[in-house]
């Protein structure tokens, strides 16, 4: 809304044209959806603490959680109001991947909402049943998957690129649908199975997003993905915008989320996260840089995967205790200790996901 005021302003003081500018739109969004968290994010605590939403914890989990009980939960609705009012105030609204992200963003948020809502009332940890989550997780997907296929008109948009190649690119056809709903709602179960620690997931969730929004830049102008050698995707470049929200608001939440913490992300924000991460990735053509950067969340789904399948084929357990930050604590490494170096292997990450731009 404000690009739209701030474009018919500078017909009258020249000033205001600095605002069509990408780049300082998105550095403006991560002020003020960090302003907005951090000023919200007291008033939201207090609020959800009077209603008494406190977290759930599992019966089966570290002795050192319990502590944590009645902490109020849900926090990732200051995530996602944070998100969309920045969006709204300087992303160029005439841009569909924006209303295309936002919507899958607050489409997961939703599901997540009802989720925490119902381990709250029921007080206990199972929330939403596993089949109706992935239910709504899958239709939202597919209808974000469907809607992506069918506005692609180059080949770019649905083509697979392999980092490191110059020249690597796999006509996907109708399977280019199959992989993003796969990345969509994997993301956003990934990123919520890291969600077990005080900051643990926000701050990866942050730096990913922050890289993406760079390749998104990247990808959306013509010079610089011609001279990187990526995909050029038309509009692509506006979703640096929301990337720029994402990290204010993340930066804000873990304000409040750091150890020991005021407030718990909840489903509501960890599904949304995920979601909008894996779709941002699918829209400007780096899933398997996604899959590099986000590599703890790949991790921590792996690690269930291998603690389930172990279990049942022959009885035995591969890890104390899964998803494997639990595994950390059992073994007797601190909360804090596990957060940061999780948060380092990330850095790690993102660095070389980023370093593919250009080793090529």
């Amino acid at each position: 809304m404000l690009l739209w005021l701030t474009d018919f302003l500078s017909g009258y003081i020249s000033g205001f044209a600095v605002f069509q500018y990408l780049t300082f739109r998105t550095m403006v969004s991560v002020i003020t959806a960090l302003s907005l968290a951090l000023l919200i994010g007291p008033w939201m605590i207090e609020k959800l603490a009077s209603a008494q939403i406190g977290q759930q914890i599992r019966e089966d989990g570290p002795a050192s959680h319990f502590s944590k009980a009645g902490t109020p939960t849900m926090g990732g609705a200051l995530i996602l109001v944070v998100i969309l009012i920045t969006t709204l105030l300087w992303g160029d609204l005439s841009n569909h991947y924006v209303w295309l992200v936002l919507g899958v963003t607050l489409a997961f948020g939703a599901i997540g909402w009802i989720d925490d809502y119902l381990k709250i009332s029921k007080r206990n940890s199972a929330g939403l049943s596993a089949r109706r989550k992935y239910l709504w997780q899958s239709v939202f997907a597919l209808a974000a998957a469907i809607y992506l296929f069918d506005n692609a008109t180059l080949p770019e948009h649905t083509n697979l690129y392999v980092p490191f190649f110059k020249s690597v690119a796999i006509p996907l056809g109708v399977f280019f649908m199959l992989l993003s709903y796969l990345m969509i709602v994997g993301m956003s179960n990934a990123v919520n199975l890291t969600d077990g620690l005080d900051g643990l997931a926000i701050l990866p969730s942050v730096m990913v997003g922050a890289a993406l929004g760079l390749i998104a830049y990247v990808a959306g102008n013509s010079e610089f993905s011609a001279y990187l050698q990526i995909a050029y995707i038309p509009g692509a470049g506006e979703l640096s915008v929301i990337c720029g929200a994402l990290i204010g608001a993340g930066l804000g939440f873990l304000w409040f989320n750091t150890y020991p913490a005021q407030i718990f992300m909840g489903d509501v924000g960890a599904l949304a996260l995920g979601a909008a991460l894996g779709l941002i990735a699918i829209i400007i053509r780096h899933e398997i840089v996604l899959l590099i950067m986000g590599g703890l969340f790949v991790l921590e789904t792996a690690s269930v995967i291998i603690q389930v399948l172990s279990f049942r084929l022959t009885g035995r357990r591969v890890f104390r205790m899964a998803p494997i930050h639990h595994h950390f604590e059992l073994k007797g490494w601190p909360e804090p200790k596990v957060i940061v170096r999780f948060w380092i292997i990330t850095l790690v990450l993102v660095t070389i996901g980023l370093s593919t731009l250009k080793l090529r």
